[in-house]
């Protein structure tokens, strides 16, 4: 009897990109996306040979409103 070794998962409702993308897309290198996916701050999900990430999704993890004193 064999058993099937992939994990179902949910597909993501926003746009999936490479990492190359999505690192051009917010200004930063890939290294910080894939330690973003390795400390599990944003999924990463692999289609084929390619990892991909959900653009809203990193853009949640990755953009941080800066509080103003006023």
């Amino acid at each position: 009897m064999t058993t099937n070794r992939r994990a179902t998962t949910r597909v993501p409702s926003g746009k999936l990109v490479a990492l190359s993308d999505a690192a051009a897309e917010f200004s930063v290198c890939t290294k910080t996306i894939r330690r973003r996916i390795a400390d599990g701050t944003v999924t990463g999900y692999k289609v084929g040979r390619v990892i991909r990430v959900d653009l809203e999704e990193l853009r949640r993890a990755l953009v941080i409103k800066i509080p103003t004193t006023r």
